[in-house]
């Protein structure tokens, strides 16, 4: 057990040590290494979801002393292996191997092809080892580690001009929002040491059980958590980073904002349920920014015209859903929501790669259209993903969206569970505008001959599409199957939701009228002929608000943004840099420190040879003075 949980963090470590060193020797050879390692360990992970299906208990692994501070502080590199880690070990492993294996087709012939499979191995690792590590600073290595992986691989295009939307602005924007929300996540782990003396998950459980940390605390630790979990899964209001994040390449795109990072935010909280169960005031800020957000930024895609960043501010909506569902306390629900999301947007994602690589790079929907008939495999694909995604019936979104609304509305939080079905009808709407746009009408396009992919982009997303479809069934409403909370329950408790059938009939019922009056209102705008000019064109009213993000980018800059860099530059810069530290303390001080010696000096350093001998023989007769006095 012990091998077989740490070979899954270190195969893919390999991975990475192998193509970062000799990557450029093994040319074609670096991506399968990649894909090879990534499916190792999803293979290892079926394995350990085996021996969790039959036997709950956790398993902690210690492997070695990490920090050792005498008898004050001692932290273990440790694992904690439980149903949640295997849930998340699985999503990791096994979408992210996906995506690795569409990479090859998607970056052949990239100059810098090994590296960047070298990144995305380290970028699983620093994944998994973010949700095995057995205490907050495991976890937070993790933490840090996706963060600096999310530089690199949102950067990675990185000889583009440096200016604002490129890969490097993107990348620069990502690193630093994510270490503002860190900054809360590393006081919130300060706080908890200080009141437990350790910071293992287990030593935070058996504190929480026996009364050391209260009401008061928990609500002090969880709130700062969550202020990392923003920043990580892109929630109000830190999220900025991830539409301008789509810079990147695509599988980056599906890598980072499907499975694997945005997610652990969602992660962390489940991972510290016994925390926030004993916080209210701290779940209800978690469901009311996960609420806020999810309708916050399914308004701006209704008015985007580039294929990634809509599904971007769709991520972050769907992102919302599940903060709503953990908010709840229903985190069994959130996570289902996780693992289901994993699937139908690594579909969009990748099916949008597909369509940006045919058409030579083109992302502007406006400038698509008729591609059903061009992408036959892609659009159905496609298709089965957008649909997840708009939470249509028997998709696997359509059963997580369903179990996290019936359990907001069975809480009792009726103004959340209004916001989280509005939400969902306009999700459908700006997600089948983005089908009709792209796949119906006439081609607009430039490219007169746009290319199908390759097998090895097309099996990927046919696998990630049956998921999109089936990959709900594990967990069914009315009850009547409960395989995915039912799996989770020893480590997050049962889901409580007591609703009558006909109670959540009726809700499902009115969740789907919305969505049906949002695909609806979708085909008439934009599913027959569309003039493609007339939809780029800058709108008016409302809609120009929406098509400019509601101008939050601008009213960051304008109070956040400029305000530091004047100071930066101006005071920091010119002041004190400058005048005070160059000025005043080097040049002034300086000089007139070395003016002053040389000033003295100058009595003695005069060039005239009398002087000189004047000086021995002045020297010469107080060292024989001294011999005589002694």
């Amino acid at each position: 057990m012990l091998t077989l949980i740490t070979l899954i963090p270190l195969l893919p470590l390999v991975g990475f040590t192998i193509n970062i060193l000799i990557g450029k020797r093994l040319r074609a050879a670096s991506a399968y290494l990649a894909v090879g390692v990534l499916t190792a360990s999803f293979v290892l992970s079926v394995a350990l979801f085996f021996r969790f299906l039959s036997d709950p208990t956790p398993v902690n692994v210690a492997l070695f002393t990490w920090i050792a501070a005498g008898e004050a502080l001692s932290i273990e590199m440790g694992f904690l292996v439980d149903r949640l880690t295997v849930v998340m070990l699985l999503v990791v492993t096994g979408v992210g191997a996906i995506i690795h294996l569409y990479s090859i087709g998607y970056m052949h012939g990239d100059p810098l092809y090994s590296r960047f499979f070298a990144y995305m191995n380290l970028f699983a690792t620093m994944m998994l080892l973010l949700v095995l590590g057995d205490n907050y600073l495991v976890m937070f290595l993790g933490w840090e580690g996706v963060g600096l992986c999310s530089y690199l691989l949102i950067g990675f295009w990185f000889e583009r001009p440096f200016d604002k939307g490129t890969t490097n602005d993107a990348a620069r924007k990502a690193f630093i929002v994510n270490r503002i929300g860190d900054f809360g996540f590393v006081i919130g782990v300060l706080l908890l040491w200080t009141v437990v003396g350790g910071v293992s998950f287990r030593q935070a459980q058996a504190a929480v059980a026996s009364g050391v940390i209260t009401t008061g605390v928990a609500t002090a630790i969880t709130l700062l958590l969550f202020v990392g979990a923003t920043g990580k899964s892109a929630q109000i209001p830190l999220y900025i980073w991830l539409p301008d994040a789509m810079a990147g390449p695509t599988p980056v795109s599906a890598l980072i904002h499907a499975a694997t990072m945005v997610t652990a935010g969602v992660y962390m909280v489940a991972r510290n349920h016994f925390l926030y169960d004993i916080a209210p005031f701290s779940q209800n800020v978690v469901l009311w920014i996960g609420a806020l957000t999810a309708l916050f930024a399914a308004s701006m895609g209704v008015q985007q015209n580039d294929i990634k960043k809509i599904l971007a501010y769709s991520t972050i909506s769907q992102l919302g859903y599940m903060f709503m569902g953990v908010g709840t306390g229903a985190y069994a629900a959130g996570i289902f929501h996780l693992t289901t999301h994993a699937f139908f947007k690594a579909v969009l994602f990748l099916g949008a790669g597909a369509i940006i690589h045919a058409l030579h790079r083109e992302q502007d929907i406006t400038k698509m259209g008729g591609l059903r008939t061009t992408l036959p495999g892609v659009y159905w694909t496609f298709l089965l993903g957008a649909l997840a995604l708009a939470g249509f019936p028997l998709t696997a979104g359509f059963f997580s969206k369903d179990s996290i609304l019936a359990e907001v509305f069975a809480h009792g939080h009726m103004t959340a569970w209004a916001v989280g079905v509005f939400t969902a009808g306009i999700t459908a709407f700006y997600t089948f505008r983005l089908v009709f746009l792209t796949f119906f009408g006439s081609y607009r396009g430039h490219v007169e001959h746009p290319h199908a992919p390759g097998m090895v982009i097309l099996l990927p997303l046919l696998v990630l599409g049956a998921l999109s479809l089936i990959g709900g069934y594990v967990e069914i409403p009315f009850h009547a199957l409960a395989g995915f909370s039912g799996f989770l329950s020893p480590v997050v408790g049962p889901m409580e939701s007591h609703l009558s059938a006909g109670t959540e009939v009726a809700l499902m019922l009115g969740a789907f009228a919305l969505i049906l009056v949002g695909i609806w209102g979708a085909w008439s705008l934009y599913g027959k002929e569309v003039d493609g000019e007339k939809i780029a064109a800058e709108p008016s009213g409302f809609l120009r608000v929406l098509r400019h993000k509601w101008y939050v980018d601008e009213v960051y800059d304008f109070f956040i943004v400029s305000p530091l860099r004047w100071v930066s530059r101006t005071v920091l810069w010119r002041a004190i840099d400058d005048w005070v530290i160059h000025g005043f303390a080097v040049q002034f001080c300086g000089g007139l420190l070395w003016k002053s010696i040389g000033f003295a000096v100058s009595f003695w350093q005069t060039g005239r040879a009398g002087t000189y001998a004047f000086g021995i023989l002045l020297g010469a007769l107080m060292v024989l003075w001294v011999f005589l006095r002694v």
